[in-house]
């Protein structure tokens, strides 16, 4: 695959918007708490416009299969976003688009200058949770911040000093 990675840009948003819904039924965690009824999630070119935020989008000869971004979320601790809204169509897995796509999140995120990065999900996505431990985020016992995805089950955080 040549994937390309982008900045996300207006047009990306129908796009970005289905998919993650489409990831969301695939596995059978479409419910409310998650980025599932986030209506933010069909704007994404809008919030990502939010100083100290970086969204990038995964791209194959103009097919949008995936991105990945970091934000400021309200209530985290002085120095830390969150990763937000990592994810995939299948055929896009499997292919390290994830770990390049969380990679250059993480890049992203200390460009900004946070410190640290902080991410929320579900047991039914263990393929990224394990991606995420191997990158060296550690398990939390219970959420930072005030995302709004009260149906998250994993909370996770990165030192990216």
């Amino acid at each position: 695959m040549s994937v390309v990675l982008r900045p996300i840009r207006p047009d990306d948003n129908a796009p970005l918007a289905e998919l993650i819904r489409e990831i969301f039924r695939e596995f059978g965690v479409a419910r409310p708490g998650t980025v599932y009824t986030d209506p933010t999630t069909d704007d994404l070119y809008g919030l990502f416009r939010t100083p100290g935020s970086a969204y990038w989008v995964a791209e194959e000869e103009g097919s949008v299969g995936g991105g990945s971004g970091v934000f400021p979320t309200k209530g985290l601790p002085e120095g830390c976003a969150e990763l937000v809204k990592l994810y995939l169509t299948a055929p896009y897995r499997g292919e390290g688009i994830g770990r390049r796509l969380m990679d250059r999140s993480i890049l992203s995120a200390r460009e900004l200058g946070y410190r640290s990065l902080y991410l929320e999900t579900l047991p039914e996505l263990a393929a990224a949770v394990g991606m995420y431990e191997r990158s060296g985020f550690t398990h939390l016992s219970a959420p930072l911040g005030e995302s709004g995805h009260f149906g998250c089950t994993i909370w996770m955080i990165k030192d990216l000093r």
